[in-house]
């Protein structure tokens, strides 16, 4: 079975992240995405600390298109450099992992 993991992304809001975790899904270089919106986000940018609204996907992968998903996010993401993190899934139910795996791209 493939390595999972977990991507997490923010977007500048849902309706935008949506679609772009739906083209990834449908592209399966992701199983699925767990979407919440809105979230806080209070940050650091350019000098400034800015508290902003956004939105939060957590999407369950393979390891090995964790490259693919980040090339993605720089090139069709609004922000100069999107938040794209990998979490290592270190256990879990056996046949959601292998769903996960059966889902994406090998």
């Amino acid at each position: 079975m493939a390595d999972v993991v977990e991507v997490i992304i923010t977007g500048p809001d849902a309706e935008w992240l949506a679609g772009f975790t739906r083209r990834l899904v449908d592209e399966r270089l992701a199983a699925c995405g767990h979407q919440l919106a809105p979230i806080r986000s209070i940050y650091r940018w350019q000098g400034s600390v800015h508290d902003e609204p956004e939105a939060r996907v957590a999407l369950h992968t393979r390891a090995s298109l964790v490259e693919r998903i980040t090339a993605r996010a720089n090139e069709e993401h609004p922000y100069e450099v999107p938040c794209v993190i990998a979490l290592p899934v270190l256990s879990g139910n056996p046949a959601y992992l292998q769903w996960v795996a059966d889902e994406t791209t090998a």
